[in-house]
Order: structure tokens, then sequence, then C-alpha cells
């Protein structure tokens, strides 16, 4: 599993065309979430849990020491399959990518994973054309594998 993780100072989504807003997030993380074919609910709980506790939230001296619920952090997490593409060729291929039937539940699993740490999270919509708008605090953002944990 493949996430990026931004700290943000807001972020939103929005569907493509009509404009319905998705979800959106204050002071926090903007999260784009990618599932690979091999991945397991042990991956989800791994990156969750990660991303959870990345202390990338400055401290009263400047420094990247606060977690992010003691930063009052919120999460925006959105679906991201293309963080598998294959870019060997100029057109990339997303077979590493898992089909939603795996996909979902385990997109699904890791929000949970964050609600449940008492985080506010909110979505995109799997699989729907969206527009993802953020204002990038530092900027300061983080890729994470959970082949690399």
């Amino acid at each position: 599993m493949r996430a990026i993780v931004t700290r943000v100072n807001g972020a939103r989504v929005t569907v493509t065309g009509s404009g319905e807003l998705l979800g959106k997030c204050g002071r926090g993380f903007l999260v784009l979430l990618g599932v690979h074919t091999d991945d397991t609910a042990a991956e989800a709980d791994r990156i969750a849990d990660k991303i959870c506790g990345l202390r990338v939230f400055e401290d009263e001296n400047g420094k990247m020491n606060v977690s992010p619920g003691d930063a009052g952090a919120e999460m925006l997490i959105v679906s991201q399959f293309t963080l598998w593409a294959d870019c060997r060729s100029r057109r990339p291929g997303f077979t590493r990518a898992a089909r939603p039937d795996t996909a979902i539940p385990l997109y699904e699993r890791v929000i949970e994973q964050c609600r449940s740490r008492g985080f506010h999270v909110e979505t995109g919509r799997f699989g729907e054309d969206m527009q993802v708008e953020s204002v990038n605090d530092g900027p300061v953002t983080i890729f994470l594998d959970t082949k690399e944990l």
C-alpha cells in the first residue's frame, strides 16, 4: 500500500463536472492512498498506524515533533490507484493497482483505523473522477510504502 501524505491548512475533494463536495478537512493531512494487488489488512493497519503517528507538526521551537493527534489534525483520505503506475513506457500501466473488490475494503479499513484513533476523517468517493484542492503547509509531503515500513 502506498500513501502520499501532505500536511495541509485545508483540502477538499469534489466530483469533476458537478462540483459536488465529497469531503474536506481543515489543518491536518491530505492522504492519497493506493492499494496494491497483494495488499492485505495487515498493510492497511500498518499504513494507518504510520499516518496517525507521523510527527510532522511543529512544536513551540519550530521543530517537526508533534503528532497529528496532539496537533488536533483532521484528515481527508482519497483513493488514488495511479500511485501504482508502471511508467517503464510513456503510457503508464496500472496492473499493480488492486481491483475494486480488493481495494475498497482495504481503503475503508484505513479510514476506519484513523477514525478509531479519534481523527475526524472525510473522504473522496472510490472510483469517482474527482478534483482535489489543497493548501499545502510547509510544504511537507511524505511518501509511505508498506513494503518499506
